[in-house]
Parts: structure tokens; sequence; C-alpha cells
């Protein structure tokens, strides 16, 4: 039996995480905040990741590898994301999602 923490606490913190994510993307109307609730987001699925691998196979590592793939994958989402707000930024002076309302060549 594994001593700590109870995998349940980190169950909680990853849902709370995931639904303020859920929360921050459908209410903020920034570009730059609706980024972060994703990153939340994807954050909480490594807690998942992490808190399943370390419990129900604490000698197997492929939580972890899951885990590095999905920050992998976040963190090129988020260079390919800002580099899309930077070019919304220069073409509309906005970055606010209800402003941008047409997308022209």
């Amino acid at each position: 039996m594994i001593t700590g923490v109870p995998v349940q606490y980190f169950l909680i913190l990853a849902t709370l995480m995931f639904f303020a994510g859920i929360y921050g993307f459908l209410t903020r109307r920034n570009l730059i905040t609706m980024l972060m609730a994703v990153e939340l987001i994807l954050n909480s699925v490594n807690i998942n990741f992490m808190a399943f691998n370390r419990y129900l196979y604490p000698h197997k590592m492929e939580g972890m590898f899951f885990s590095l793939f999905v920050i992998a994958v976040a963190a090129s989402e988020a260079a390919v994301a800002i580099a899309i707000i930077i070019n919304i930024y220069r073409r509309f002076a906005t970055i606010n999602v209800e402003d941008v309302n047409e997308m022209k060549y």
C-alpha cells in the first residue's frame, strides 16, 4: 500500500482546475485569457495522468511519458496561438473575441 496523499485529493484538485479552465474559456473574451484557460485544462489532465500512474502502476512510467507528451503539445500549441494572436492584434488592433468578427484575407 502506498502511503502519502490519497488519490482523491489529486482528483479533486484536477477537477477544480479543469472546471476553472472550462469556466475561463467560456466566459472570457480576451484571447490571451482563453489560451491560459486551455493551458489550465491541459495541466489538470497532467495531474490525472500522474496520479493514476502513481497509484495504479507505481513502478511503471507510462503516465509520466503521457504527461511529457501533453506538455510538448501544450508548448507547441501555445507558441502557435501566441503567433496567431500577435497577427490578429496587428491586423485588428484588438485581441477581444467579439471585436474580431470578420477574418479577411
